[in-house]
């Protein structure tokens, strides 16, 4: 999704400022949710009235798109602050021979909402499903299964082509990544077949009970829920409020309780507001330019540099992020623990002289420096899109803009590659598997500038395969290192999706990208 920006004035920038010095505005001191040791003694009723920036698509784990799933499902693993995967709904999962094979152990007496046992059969059915439908969103996690084998009914076996230490992960991502660790009731997906997605049964806290389209999803406490004493409130209804200040007015008044999707300019506000709780990271990823590799100008490295070295990280911030952005040289934030100090301090300075001379030398050796820049229509794009014009005017670059709606961008010219370079956010995450691989790898399903660099693909596949944390860390940053030296991508800054909650909320907890977990979600008086 294309970030809503907004533009509120102008800043002047001084040469060689390097964007992560620029201070952030968003309150980041709770992003997993908030503190159950501070928060009071949990009590239970009470309906959660909640608002979502989209419409849900579909509740069938192989479709996606769905923010609200996890209130029906639990995933079998669910990452840790670190990213790493624990158990969740499963007890375990462990290898014993490093990566190669992995047994995923179930807890005893789990059942879904329609009574039929959560058992090795079970999942192996699901994961199935997932692998059998070239377009599920979890088939490219089950490519390097072998075979599932029920070993007994609360263990199953999976048997890789190849040591995968990052396996566990494709157990834990949220829901409309693509989760093989979402699990349906067999039962009801025999029943409901293609009207599955319509009809859920899972295991997590809270039973499906209607959805009104463009209305009101309604859902209500599971009684047999596996976590004894949960869910604590009775019931939740999840409205799809699109327009983002009708959502955070709504909860700033207490028409809702919970904003599960604010954007930056909802999170800047609720970050200062002392009636409202704002949960935000900033997690991996962020917003930034996509280069096309396969087409002129940015096939050149110079005429990367010179567009990165023209934009003033000051009037950046200013203009478009009311000061209060977290902008990025690189693809995770400092303080996470892949962020790799060699490759900010590789990303090139706001050097607008460099930039000219840059540009150039690339016109003197017959380059056509001038370019299209693509982005969506909508008002705050336009803005955005509109101020780095002007910053590449500055330079001597001519700059034609192309905006199209939402739909056309991302199938017509993202998806097809028809541009040279255009705006995209993408994050946050906790974990960079699969998100880096997806984006960077040479053939990457989300690769859309075309980029390519084999030092870059053999460390990403260095990170996926090991199963020590060292070397994983390690391998992320060479990549990360690597892609600034190829100045893959230009960097603005962190992608901001935040929960916002009424004071009254309580026990929120959360991923960077906004999907929750209700099971310890309460109300207080």
């Amino acid at each position: 999704m294309l970030l809503a920006l907004s533009l509120i004035g102008t800043a002047c920038g001084e040469t060689g400022e390097r964007p992560d010095t620029v201070t952030a505005g968003l309150d980041a001191s709770q992003p997993f949710g908030g503190d159950p040791a501070t928060e009071g003694t949990p009590t239970s009723g009470g309906t959660l009235i909640v608002g979502m920036y989209t419409e849900a698509r579909s509740f069938d784990p192989t479709v996606g798109s769905n923010l609200i799933a996890s209130a029906v499902y639990d995933s079998l693993l669910k990452m840790d602050s670190k990213g790493d995967p624990q158990p969740y709904l499963a007890k375990s999962m462990t290898t014993p021979d490093n990566g190669k094979t992995w047994l995923l152990g179930l807890r005893e007496g789990v059942t879904f909402q329609d009574g039929t046992p959560l058992d090795a059969d079970a999942v192996i059915f699901n994961v199935a499903r997932q692998r059998d439908k070239a377009t599920a969103l979890g088939h490219l996690y089950t490519e390097p299964i072998d075979s599932m084998t029920a070993v007994d009914p609360l263990t199953v076996e999976f048997v890789l082509k190849r040591p995968t230490g990052s396996f566990p992960v494709s157990f834990a991502l949220p829901f409309s990544s693509g989760n093989l660790g979402t699990i349906a009731s067999p039962t009801a997906v025999q029943k409901w077949g293609e009207d599955y997605g319509r009809h859920p049964v899972g295991a997590g806290p809270f039973s499906f009970v209607e959805w009104i389209p463009n209305n009101k999803i309604v859902v209500t406490k599971f009684d047999n829920y596996w976590d004894k004493g949960k869910p604590y409130l009775d019931g939740i209804e999840f409205r799809p409020l699109p327009d983002t200040e009708t959502r955070y007015a709504s909860v700033a008044n207490g028409d809702i309780d919970l904003n599960i999707g604010g954007f930056f300019t909802e999170a800047q506000r609720s970050s200062l507001d002392p009636n409202l709780e704002t949960y935000y990271g900033p997690g991996g990823d962020g917003e930034f330019l996509y280069f096309n590799f396969s087409k002129k100008p940015f096939d050149d490295p110079r005429m990367r540099e010179a567009v990165i070295r023209a934009i003033d990280p000051r009037a950046l911030n200013a203009t478009q992020y009311r000061d209060a952005g977290d902008l990025a040289t690189t693809a995770f934030a400092e303080g996470d623990q892949y962020f790799s100090r060699k490759a900010a301090d590789s990303y090139p300075t706001y050097d607008p002289e460099k930039a000219k001379q840059l540009i150039a030398d690339y016109r003197a050796s017959g380059g056509n420096p001038d370019f299209t820049f693509q982005d969506a229509t909508s008002p705050n794009n336009v803005q955005f899109a509109t101020f780095l014009q002007a910053q590449w005017a500055a330079v001597g670059l001519n700059v034609k803009l192309q905006l199209d709606d939402i739909a056309t961008v991302i199938t017509t010219v993202v998806q097809g590659g028809n541009f040279q370079m255009l705006h995209w956010i993408s994050g946050p995450y906790e974990n960079p598997y699969p998100f880096m691989y997806n984006q960077f790898h040479t053939g990457g399903i989300n690769n859309y500038g075309k980029y390519s660099n084999p030092e870059v693909d053999a460390a990403l596949d260095e990170a996926t395969s090991t199963t020590d944390p060292a070397e994983r860390v390690a391998a992320y940053q060479k990549a990360q290192e690597l892609l600034n030296d190829d100045l893959a991508v230009a960097w603005m800054a962190r992608a901001a999706k935040a929960a916002i909650a009424r004071p009254n909320v309580k026990g929120v907890s959360r991923y960077l990208s906004s999907e929750l977990f209700w099971g310890g979600t309460w109300k207080s008086s």
